[in-house]
């Protein structure tokens, strides 16, 4: 029942199940359409959306593959001369242009790597790009590349925390195989890998209800879920999973809830080393892997997932400049 009596119950279960459905769905299809949607993580500002737009349209169209791996035609001199900017560029603070061959993709990455540094002082915000831009020589000006939301800088942390945990995996399963450490029980593992990933919070935990709060406005759900996804689809690969049934949705989403609902705890708690959340996310993968795998216990999950993300909504707004973590 929604506080004040506003809604009754049979009101609100109806909303909530639509909200499940919806997200179980997102979360299946998200996996399949990840290419696609991972193009909105690197949305850009209408001008330079256009600019790029006119650049790729005065290049050549990809060539077939077997023509792929041909070697590169020569350089004509004198269309560099006549078109400087073919080269990539960019300038610095001295007002002093840089020649070089890094794509915009690239500088923009640079920019909010760089900007992690100051998320701590400055939060997920455009004075953090703007102080990694000027950590790199550069104007404060290339801040202009980014939304004003900080989503992008955001979603450059999850995506390259995702990839730490993936190398992770991947020595470690290089390790096993070369017989060099014991191949983990399952929910050992899991846990494990959860908790690699969480730890990586850390460093940003007392700005972390401030990302949170970022990645659930509505343009934003796409880009998270499809990292969420690829999180997840990482970590069940290396802890072996083959599973091609209905198992294969319903471990993505029972691992993707205890990530979510781990991350709320996380944020909260106060213990030393966050033991309280280790504790909660040993507890909550115990009963994972103690669950069944009816089409009940799907929607059970999926209900967990939705909890989750509702009780995200409700504690960052309580978190944001309030009763953050002690």
């Amino acid at each position: 029942m929604v506080k004040g009596g506003m809604r009754d119950e049979g009101e609100e279960e109806d909303q909530q199940q639509g909200v499940i459905c919806w997200c179980v769905t997102q979360l299946i299809s998200v996996s399949v359409f990840r290419n696609q949607l991972y193009r909105s993580q690197r949305a850009f500002h209408p001008a330079v959306a256009l600019q790029r737009a006119s650049e790729e349209q005065k290049q050549p169209p990809f060539p077939p593959p077997n023509q792929q791996h041909s070697e590169p035609p020569p350089v004509d001199e004198k269309h560099d001369a006549k078109h400087p900017d073919s080269h990539h560029s960019y300038t610095d603070q001295g007002g002093e242009e840089s020649e070089g061959y890094e794509s915009e993709e690239q500088l923009q990455g640079r920019i909010l790597t760089a900007a992690l540094e100051f998320v701590p002082t400055h939060g997920w915000t455009m004075d953090a790009i703007a102080e990694g831009a000027k950590s790199l020589g550069l104007s404060v000006a290339a801040a202009g590349l980014f939304h004003n939301d900080g989503s992008e800088l955001i979603l450059h942390f999850v995506s390259r925390s995702n990839s730490r945990l993936s190398e992770l995996l991947e020595e470690q399963h290089k390790l096993v195989q070369l017989g060099q450490a014991e191949k983990k029980k399952t929910d050992e593992f899991i846990k494990d890998a959860l908790e690699a990933r969480l730890r990586m919070l850390i460093p940003y935990i007392e700005k972390w209800p401030q990302a949170m709060s970022v990645l659930l406005l509505p343009h934003n759900i796409p880009s998270s879920l499809n990292l969420l996804t690829t999180m997840v689809d990482d970590i069940w690969h290396y802890a072996g999973d083959q599973s091609t049934d209905i198992n294969w949705y319903t471990r993505r989403v029972v691992l993707a809830g205890i990530y979510n609902t781990t991350e709320l705890v996380m944020i909260q708690d106060s213990s030393l080393d966050f033991e309280e959340t280790w504790s909660f996310l040993q507890n909550r993968v115990a009963d994972a892997m103690n669950m069944g795998h009816t089409a009940k216990q799907v929607k059970a999950t999926g209900e967990a997932l939705v909890q989750g993300l509702m009780g995200a909504a409700v504690t960052i707004k309580n978190l944001t400049g309030l009763n953050q973590r002690r």
